[in-house]
């Protein structure tokens, strides 16, 4: 709030009395602590050492000898939604982040925009003195306002943060990433031949942010919330580190399970008592209209595998392996900069991961897993010629989802479901000025709403009740600064409210009722879900159902989730389809569809979800140039990467036009005669020959209206590429479409100008909703 000046003014500045106390930066209290957030994403309970994984995280494990590892922490299932309660302490329904932000429905539980009335962490501290980072995923803004058109109100610097480096959606390529500096897009540094990584880009910035204010003010405190985009697919990680574990896996996820639970055990993770849940307890489950439980989420048992399949599923496991490593060695450098630096021992660090592992990958994995979204098979003869370049930048990898449930281990499921192997995830509190206790675990259970709490209890920072005019929310979590002190505290928790994508669950007093309902399936008639009851202080995996036993604590259960739900805008439930999802026609858009696209050059590179939709339809590309010289040559249009794209370019005197049909098939035709120099037209139009999936066609290369080259290609039916590169004209940076070009990518255009490209897509179009939905929703 405004400080009242307290001066005098008069007519001369002589006669009137100064008072600076209004104008004054905030200033946080002498020895005030940094706090540090390090949220991975994806990792799964069981991956980490300090949960018994055998992925070796050594930086992550002398953060836990530092400090306290926390075995009963839990998440909301999902990204968005998750980091939405980290940084604000209310539960993701009243923050709007019901799913991921790019599936928003209008309704207070899930429309995709954070509540102003739920400042965040670093709103908060920045008004209190605090300098406010952040590195990496974002994911907390919907699709219609990722893009330079767009409200910033919803991005990092919209939010508290006075600077940002990292991509804003779900995912990116590590290798070649959607870069946005503060309020706009960046090309990356370097590329990945010269050494560049996402992670290691990441974490030289995070140091760079954390020296340019101690240089000038050694004490003023900062709070940096720092989220590599590892281990979300895709799993790219160099060389070097996946070889680390060659052969490490070969015996399968289920051998893992069995070593990794015995593991947790002899460290006093679980009890004895405790059991490994069982492989696929749902798959037998129907829908009230007989509908069966979606394969995605059905595991392959290990030796039901060819030789070929566990020879591709033990290298995926090797790179996701590689990949969490080479975050560890990079959270490594930040930590040893802390400790050089005199920073580390009065830095409250927290971390953890954002979900269970992920199950995106289905039953086989795939070495691009555009090619899952755009409902074409993988093929298992040519992921096999691909095996050694698992996590270069050839491939856009996703693991099996046998190994979403082996780094659950003991749990069943996985993200996007409320039981533990969605829910329960790792968390590290560390802060050596601060607590006393090292290398102990902590049992109590806590939830992502708890963080925030905790971390302004322990800065002595309470709540305002009033942030940037907005009046604020209660927080909905609490602090669990008590449990600091031993493992016989009780947990400071009563309830935990938990609903995801048709899945729901409440935990109260140390019991737990879930329903047996999957996710984004359709199923809806929630009303006729069937309930599980466990007793988790004795059950910790929730292998024993005790619904029968306990009908009535069932029905009390039941009735606290509705409870709950009301408290915190629960409702309504979704669980539609992909399809439903995008055919929603109330979502917002950042601009009406029109016939008619008009991009220029030199502009920032515009996201495939702003773009003109070329899918299933017909289309035109037209690019004004004027060509000086009968050596131009460069890229005039592209739109996409060599995972799936397309582009318009001119090389060696000919005009030419490539279609990457999902990073299968290059297919490019040549103009036949010499690009003229002058105001020249270059074109190329797709006439369909068919509905089909995927959609065959005729391309047309035109010079002005002189038709110059004619071929037979076939189009994807969704996305290009699922938040990756987007549309450019004058150069394909980063992945370029194809590998045609002379040099490296972009191959910027030259010997000549390039006034505009249109492109014409006014035809009817013949779009299968289903197709571009699951590339929607897998952005997550």
């Amino acid at each position: 709030m405004t400080k009242k000046f307290n001066g005098a003014v008069d007519v001369d500045v002589r006669d009137s009395t100064p008072d600076w106390e209004p104008y004054l930066q905030p200033v946080a209290p002498d020895g005030a602590p940094n706090v540090l957030y390090i949220v991975l994403d994806d990792v799964g309970y069981s991956a980490m050492e300090p949960w018994g994984g055998l992925i070796e995280t050594p930086n992550i494990r002398r953060l836990a000898e530092r400090g306290l590892t926390y075995t009963n922490w839990h998440t909301t299932a999902l990204c968005s939604p998750t980091r939405s309660s980290l940084l604000t302490g209310r539960n993701h329904t009243t923050n709007g982040m019901a799913c991921i932000a790019e599936a928003t429905v209008g309704f207070p539980n899930g429309n995709g925009h954070i509540p102003f009335e739920c400042a965040t962490i670093a709103e908060v501290l920045s008004e209190r003195g605090w300098n406010t980072y952040m590195l990496g995923k974002w994911h907390l803004c919907p699709s219609d306002e990722m893009n330079m058109a767009s409200s910033k109100r919803n991005w990092p610097v919209g939010r508290g943060f006075e600077r940002y480096y990292g991509f804003l959606g779900g995912e990116t390529n590590q290798w070649y990433p959607d870069l946005v500096y503060d309020n706009h897009p960046v090309e990356q540094p370097a590329l990945p031949e010269d050494g560049y990584h996402l992670t290691t880009d990441l974490t030289d910035k995070a140091i760079e942010f954390i020296r340019d204010a101690k240089m000038i003010t050694p004490d003023k405190p900062f709070f940096m919330y720092f989220c590599p985009g590892a281990t979300h697919a895709p799993h790219h990680a160099p060389e070097e580190w996946i070889e680390k574990y060659r052969g490490k896996f070969d015996e399968g996820y289920e051998a893992y399970r069995e070593r990794v639970f015995a593991r947790q055990k002899e460290m006093g993770i679980f009890p004895d008592s405790a059991e490994l849940s069982p492989l696929n307890p749902y798959a037998d489950q129907q829908s009230p209209d007989g509908e069966p439980w979606p394969p995605l989420d059905v595991v392959r048992p290990w030796d039901a595998l060819s030789d070929d399949e566990k020879r591709l599923f033990a290298r995926m496991g090797e790179v996701y392996a590689g990949f969490l490593s080479h975050t560890d060695h990079e959270i490594g450098r930040l930590l040893d900069y802390l400790d050089r630096s005199g920073e580390f021992d009065n830095t409250i660090i927290v971390l953890v991961s954002d979900n269970g592992a992920s199950g995106e990958g289905g039953p086989n994995g795939s070495v691009n897993e555009n090619k899952f979204f755009n409902d074409i098979p993988d093929d298992i003869e040519e992921n096999l010629r691909q095996l050694e370049e698992l996590g270069s930048p050839a491939t856009y990898n996703h693991y099996a989802v046998g190994w979403a449930w082996a780094f659950n281990t003991p749990f069943k499921m996985w993200k996007r479901y409320n039981f533990e192997g969605g829910v329960a995830d790792p968390l590290l509190v560390s802060w050596p000025r601060g607590i006393q206790a090292r290398g102990e675990l902590r049992h109590q259970f806590l939830h992502a709403t708890d963080v925030v709490p905790t971390v302004y209890d322990l800065l002595g920072v309470e709540l305002p009740e009033v942030v940037d005019g907005f009046p604020q929310i209660p927080l909905e979590g609490v602090s669990f600064r008590s449990t600091f002190e031993s493992d016989d505290v009780p947990t400071p928790k009563e309830s935990a409210f938990f609903s995801m994508l048709g899945s729901r669950a409440v935990w109260h007093k140390g019991w737990k009722a879930v329903s047996v309902h999957p996710t984004i399936a359709g199923w809806g008639r929630f009303d006729e879900d069937r309930w599980e009851l466990f007793h988790t202080d004795a059950d910790p995996t929730e292998s024993h159902d005790l619904a029968a036993e306990h009908p009535v604590k069932l029905q009390e259960m039941i009735g606290h989730w509705f409870h709950l739900a009301g408290m915190y805008n629960g409702l309504p439930l979704v669980d539609r389809t992909a399809a439903e999802v995008l055919a929603d026609p109330t979502r917002p858009q950042v601009a009406a569809p029109r016939g008619r696209y008009v991009y220029y050059p030199g502009t920032a590179e515009v996201p495939e979800s702003a773009a003109v939709n070329v899918r299933n339809r017909d289309f035109t590309i037209a690019v004004e140039t004027h060509i000086e010289t009968p050596d131009a040559e460069g890229v005039l249009f592209s739109h996409g990467a060599r995972f799936g794209g397309h582009a318009l370019y001119v090389k060696a005197g000919r005009l030419h036009y490539v279609y990457n049909f999902v990073g299968s098939k290059v297919q490019t035709i040549v103009g036949d005669v010499p690009v003229p120099t002058g105001d020249v037209v270059l074109s190329a139009a797709f006439v369909s020959e068919g509905d089909g999936r995927p959609t065959t066609g005729t391309v047309s290369l035109y010079v002005d209206e002189g038709k110059v080259g004619e071929g037979t290609i076939v189009t994807q039916p969704g996305n290009f590429s699922l938040v990756g590169e987007g549309l450019n004209v004058g150069k394909d940076p980063a992945s370029p479409v194809t590998e045609d070009y002379p040099g490296t990518s972009p191959f910027t255009f030259t010997g000549g100008t390039i006034k505009a490209a249109i492109v014409d897509v006014s035809g009817e179009p013949f779009v299968d909703l289903e197709k571009e939905a699951v590339a929607m929703m897998a952005r997550e």
